[in-house]
């Protein structure tokens, strides 16, 4: 085993353990489902809390109620190997308890009739051990979304005019959105569901706070002003204020002045003549500024409580004539009922955790209208919240001049996003169907009469089905998920998007939401995105972040307090959490005891980074590694590389094949070995024990033996742990899965050791490419911007070479003209063709294949209309049926090379010869298997029996068979004594030792091993049902034919290489190896790149990642270097001087063909590099003649038609430039949409003539008849 070498700045016993990088999804999945949990003890969330939103469903006649009562998760039909097999599903069904209450009127006497039933409500798509989903065979992964949580959200904009608006909008999980605004003139108006505006203050009205006074109290305090003879001076500062209580004349009972009037000059002199002693006013901040409340007030011409119902019905339900009953219950159904409106538990929690409802209504109002502060379980709306967003909406407004608590909130910080993860969005699906379900139940209960009625005659299981069905075929969330290799499927698990639905569009979004925010840190990764439209709205889990119960992203971090900071205390924070403390940098210097070294020390607050006394810091980041993703953190010396290469290079290692030879990094960051088990590419042992045999295809594992536990058990393979292997397997994007034993028969392994590799691993580590010896320098200019030059060394040893597998299927049809089938007999194909076809018309597993071949025989019936006159009057004569098929065989597309590997037919119920031999071979296998491992048992059964017996003093003991004696009592027992006893002859029950505890532990482990011998036929038979149950096929499908074919893919020039530093390339010459530079040692190069490539791109990474290659390369050892915290330059010097090179890492190279030295020292090491799926095999396309557009009749484009290269608008100035007119007239007519041209001028060539005189082009044709559509006469002279 090679030395591993880390130059980790942090000490070791500080270090965190990276949690499962799978866990988004399996504990979101999990929560959701709750498999493992009793029916009785399920939290309400998930399926069981969508269970208890819509039930209990009842009808308007309350007659019928239907109640729920639980749910439970059937096995799978098929595992998921079977699954993928087969093109199925891999899923569970699901099954519900529900109770019917019928209620019957019998002779007066109202009677209640329950039943119990439980219901089958389809199929529910279960998520492998690896995260994913296997739908119609394909694997594929459900992304979390990104989207606006729940809550209340203010907001600021600036008019034309420089005046700033403010808006407060309520977003709800599930119902109408409610929008304030304050606009130009100061007025408060609300929108709900984006509907026309009205004034705010009608929302109060409509919430029963009618008249001006009270409307008013709730924003303003008053205070009362003594006015006396009018002299004061205080006196003279009431002009402009305003009234808060109306004053009457004693006398005459008049109204001098009303609420929300103003005091002028005129009403002052009256009330001092009147004698009025003192005056109630509000004290309004900012009189004339912000006199938001009256100016609203003046705006609303509602009077009463219905006036303001019936105003705000009309608004949402325009054209609908207003009945008062309706319109009074309007607020309660829009936003007070949870059946129609439910901020969720997270939308209350933001509302509360904004707004202090009891602060900001203020105690005498509290006390006069008896609010309460909304409990943290409430799911709707109270009209408390309505009032208090009022206020602060106001407070924003005013806070502009006064400087209030108040403030906007920031959109894109992570405390106003959360994600949802599969659990979640299946939820949602769910209710989605239940919804409809109830609805159709609902229906169906207006129709039946409860005498004769089941719950059977309700439930409609189909549409939740489909619902689910779709959800999983074709949301934007559901992918089909990239395999390219063990990264690239473990970071599409992980992935975040903020598209799909209820998320942002791409044309919409701006750069505000696409931006790196400072609440990303530890949460979201900051370099990890796509390029192109996509960037910034799909982005990558941290390594430590995790999803908290609401649905926001946290990030640990270690306690810290006076200046020390605690090892084992660790606290998950959310973005909201976190804004409020101060956090120290992981990299900050700390003692033994845990103290900071530094006087100040560099820390975050918010988006601050100050720099602060150690006693101010309450938290530290766990690891350098938090704030980015997996795939940047395999990136070393990612601290010196620019973050758009950096960006590059993490989206490229996810590209990269897996090569038949893995080759660990010499220079790694220490999480490769944590990827690769996470992404569940490699084998690990479940229990400690001895490998007892190893085989390409299987490990089989000897468990210790249970010392804790008297009985063994024996239910899998008698004890023994099988690990089968997957081989040559094709994965998603066409590459080769393949898993390989790394253990030895005797070896004794770990419970979690490692003990199979799997693609692009290497001893249980991840391994994406290989360890090149690579000079940076030009070299005949092949390597001419970014090119790369390839020593033919690697090709010889097949470094870069891996193995791609191809699917072709065929299917085998009941056409209306009758019954395709499969056959060696082809019309009109010669014997070479067929030369690797077996009797039935399939390729022969090992045969070489190559373009054009027929992989699969099969003949279709001509109708009657595809014969010629000629063929007609032969068969009229001799009545000839041979030629009433035609071929339809699969043959191997253009460009293809490689061997078949393995073949499989899948036949419904009518089977023929061949298929029935192969069940006949598949069953006898599997009974020989069991043959083989019930004997397995029973050897090990005997040996834990006579370990039972051993020293024992044996009772006498009779034969089932023959009733007779086998055993005398008094006999010692011992292995040689009991040797070849048959156990299963004894009497069942038999006290078979003096010893009553020993004799019962006989029998108990008898009995187990029976047990494990009963699930071993058990499981026999089920196996060997499913070989002859025949395939569920599609409809009309009788037959379906799978070729898989593999391919070795060298590397060759045009395929696509690239480091780990965003340093990607074309290769563009691959060398001999006696041509290429070489060390002064002899060594020749193995790849030379472009030193241009590195100073304008930045990514100097790759510079040191070189020099300790070459160190680590030379010395013996693996190097880790983790991100942010790794080697220095001055150690990788150290090293280099310890290797024997010159520390700058330089040398003199000397030219392969003419052996002379070159002038300058190159900079040469050891660099990863890898080979990306971008294949020059897979790009390249010749057409000869092919498929025609339908109405152009121009050449289809692309690979996959088959198509053409289109000669454009810019490409016909080119040669009219040129004069080339001949050319060109070719071009746009007889090699494109000449329709009788083409054909004419094949005849030309044919017989060596002239070419003719091309004719019109189709597409001028297609243009006349466009003018035509517009009624044009297009006359041609």
């Amino acid at each position: 085993m090679t030395e591993v070498r880390s130059f980790s700045k942090l000490q070791d016993k500080w270090d965190i353990p990276i949690p499962n990088l799978l866990d988004v999804q399996l504990r979101s999945f999990h929560s959701f489902l709750q498999v493992e949990v009793p029916a009785e003890e399920r939290k309400t969330e998930g399926l069981q809390e969508v269970f208890h939103s819509v039930f209990p469903i009842t009808d308007a006649r309350e007659l019928y109620s239907l109640e729920f009562l639980e749910y439970t998760i059937g096995d799978p039909k098929y595992s998921v190997d079977e699954c993928q097999e087969r093109d199925l599903t891999f899923s569970v069904p699901l099954k519900v308890k529900l109770r019917l209450r019928v209620r019957k009127d019998e002779e007066g006497q109202i009677r209640e009739q329950v039943t119990d039933n439980e219901v089958y409500l389809g199929e529910l798509p279960m998520i492998t051990d690896k995260g994913t989903f296997i739908i119609n065979g394909a694997e594929r992964v459900i992304v979390s979304q990104l989207h606006r949580s729940p809550g209340v959200f203010f907001d600021s904009a600036i008019h034309p005019n420089g005046k700033k608006l403010f808006t407060a909008r309520i977003i709800p999980y599930r119902g109408s959105w409610v929008e304030f605004t304050i606009d130009v003139r100061d007025v408060m108006y609300v929108h709900i569901d984006r509907k026309r505006k009205l004034p705010a203050t009608a929302l109060f009205k409509a919430m029963g706070i009618v008249t001006d006074k009270d409307i008013l109290d709730f924003f303003y305090d008053s205070e009362s002003v003594e006015i006396g003879t009018g002299r004061s001076k205080k006196v003279q500062t009431l002009v402009g204020r305003i009234v808060a209580e109306d004053i009457v004349d004693a006398e005459t009972g008049e109204f001098l002045l009303e609420v929300n009037e103003e005091i002028t000059a005129e009403k002052l002199k009256d009330l001092i003549k009147n004698k009025v002693s003192k005056v109630s006013v509000y004290i309004i901040p900012l009189q004339e500024e912000a006199d938001i409340v009256r100016n609203t007030l003046k705006k609303d011409t509602t009077k009463t409580e219905e006036d303001a119902q019936s105003k705000i019905y009309s608004l949402i339900r325009p054209g609908e004539p207003s009945r008062m009953d309706s319109a009074k219950d309007i607020l309660t159904k829009l936003f007070f009922n949870p059946k129609r409106y439910d901020l969720a538990a997270v939308g209350r929690y933001k509302l509360n955790r904004k707004l202090d409802h009891l602060e900001l209504l203020g105690k005498p109002m509290v006390k006069r209208w008896g609010f309460e502060r909304p409990s943290d379980e409430l799911d709707t709306l109270c009209r408390e919240d309505f009032i208090v967003i009022m206020k602060y909406l106001l407070l924003l407004r005013l806070g502009e001049e006064e400087g209030t608590f108040a403030e906007t909130d920031d959109i894109d910080h992570l405390g106003n996003r959360r994600v949802r993860s599969v659990g979640e969005l299946l939820a949602n699906q769910f209710n989605t169907g239940l919804a409809r379900m109830a609805r159709i139940i609902r229906e169906r209960m207006s129709l039946q009469e409860p005498e004769t009625v089941t719950i059977y005659d309700f439930i409609n299981a189909r549409t939740i089905s489909a619902v689910i069905q779709s959800f999983f075929g074709s949301s934007q969330l559901s992918q089909f998920m990239d395999q390219t290799n063990p990264l690239a499927e473990l970071t599409h698990k992980r992935r975040l998007s903020a598209l799909g639905p209820g998320g942002l569009t791409r044309d919409r979004a701006g750069f505000e939401v696409r931006d790196v925010h400072y609440t990303h840190y530890g949460r979201m990764c900051p370099i990890e995105t796509p390029e192109g439209p996509n960037i910034g709205l799909i982005s990558s889990l941290s390594t430590h972040a995790r999803v908290n119960d609401l649905g926001f992203l946290e990030t640990p971090y270690r306690r810290a307090a006076t200046g020390k900071v605690e090892r084992t205390k660790i606290d998950y924070l959310s973005a909201d959490q976190e804004d409020q403390y101060v956090i120290a940098q992981a990299s900050a210097p700390l003692d033994e005891e845990g103290l900071f070294v530094r006087d100040v020390v560099s820390a975050r607050n918010k988006g601050e980074f100050p720099l602060v006394p150690p006693d101010q810091i309450q938290y530290m980041d766990v690891s350098p590694l938090q704030l980015i993703s997996p795939a940047a953190g395999l990136i070393p010396f990612l601290e010196h590389d620019d973050a758009n290469r950096a960006l590059m290079g993490s989206n490229m290692q996810r590209q990269a094949v897996p090569l038949l030879k893995t080759d660990v990094p010499l220079v790694g960051t220490g999480l490769e070995e944590k990827v690769a088990q996470d992404s569940g590419a490699v084998v690990f042992s479940k229990r400690a024990g001895v490998i007892e045999s190893v085989s390409g295809d299987q490990i089989v594992v000897r468990p210790n033996r249970n010392e804790s536990s008297d009985i063994q058990d024996f239910t899998e393979a008698a004890g023994r742990d099988i690990y089968r292997l997957t081989k040559f397997k094709r994965s998603n994007q066409d590459t080769c899965i393949n898993q390989k034993p790394i253990v030895h028969e005797g070896q004794k392994v770990k419970a979690g050791e490692v003990i199979a590799d799997g693609p692009s691993t290497d001893q249980g580590v991840l391994a994406l490419g290989a360890n090149i010896l690579v000079a940076f320098m030009p070299w005949n200019g092949y390597n001419f911007e970014d090119a790369i030059i390839v020593s033919e060394g690697l090709i010889k040893r097949d470094t870069f070479t891996s193995i791609h597998i191809e699917e072709f299927e065929l299917q085998v049809r009941d056409t209306k003209r009758g019954v395709e089938e499969i056959t060696r007999e082809i019309p009109n194909v010669g014997d070479d063709a067929l030369r690797h076809l077996d009797e039935d018309g399939i390729i022969r597993i090992g045969a070489p294949v190559k373009a054009g071949d027929i992989l699969v025989g099969k003949v279709t019936p001509k109708g009657e209309t595809d014969l010629t006159p000629e063929e007609r009057l032969l068969r009229a004569i001799f009545g000839d049926k041979a030629g009433d098929v035609r071929d339809a065989s699969l043959k191997a597309p253009p460009g293809m090379e490689g061997v078949v590997i393995d073949i499989k037919v899948f036949s419904r119920k009518e089977k023929d010869e061949t298929t029935k031999k192969q069940e006949r071979l598949k069953t006898d296998r599997l009974k020989r298997q069991y043959r083989k491992e019930r004997l397995r048992i029973i050897e090990a059964r005997d040996d834990e029996l006579k370990r039972i017996l051993d020293n024992q003093i044996l009772e006498r003991w009779n034969s089932v068979s023959t009733g007779k004696p086998i055993m005398r009592a008094g006999k010692k027992g011992s292995p040689t004594s009991l040797a070849g006893f048959d156990f299963d002859d004894v009497v069942p029950g038999t006290q078979v030792t003096r010893d009553e505890e020993v004799s019962s532990r006989f029998w108990r482990q008898f009995d187990a091993a029976k047990d494990a011998q009963d699930q071993l036929e058990k499981s026999l038979e089920k196996e060997i049902e499913k070989v002859t149950r025949g395939d569920e096929l599609p409809p009309g499908v009788i037959k379906l034919v799978k070729v898989y074919v593999a391919k070795k893919r060298k590397l060759s020039v045009g395929d696509k290489m690239a480091g780990r530093h965003g340093n990607k390339g074309v290769v563009s010459k691959i060398v001999p190896e006696e041509d290429m530079p070489y060390l002064p040692d002899g060594t020749p190069v193995q790849i030379v790149l472009n030193p241009l490539g590195v100073p304008s791109r930045m990514n100097i990474g790759q510079i040191l990642e070189l020099h300790l290659g070459l160190a680590a390369g030379k010395l013996g050892f693996r190097a880790q270097t983790p991100v942010f915290a790794g080697a220095t330059p001055a150690e990788i010097e150290q090293c280099l001087e310890d290797a024997g090179e010159p520390r700058d890492g330089k040398t003199y190279l000397y030219d392969g063909k003419t052996g002379e030295r070159f002038d300058h020292k190159t900079s040469v090491g050891y660099l990863y590099m890898l080979k990306l799926s971008h294949l020059v095999d897979d790009k390249i396309h010749a057409r000869s003649i092919g498929p025609y557009s339908l109405v152009t009749q121009q050449p289809l484009g692309g690979k996959a038609q088959f198509g053409g290269q289109r000669f454009g608008e810019m490409e016909v100035w080119a040669l009219e430039a040129y004069g080339a007119a001949y050319t060109l007239q070719e071009l746009l007519t007889v090699k494109s949409d000449d329709v009788h041209g083409r054909s004419r001028i094949y005849e030309a060539i044919v017989k060596g003539e002239n070419p003719p005189e091309p004719g019109v082009p189709e597409s001028f044709n297609v243009l006349v008849k466009e003018l035509k559509s517009l009624c044009l006469d297009v006359i041609f002279e």
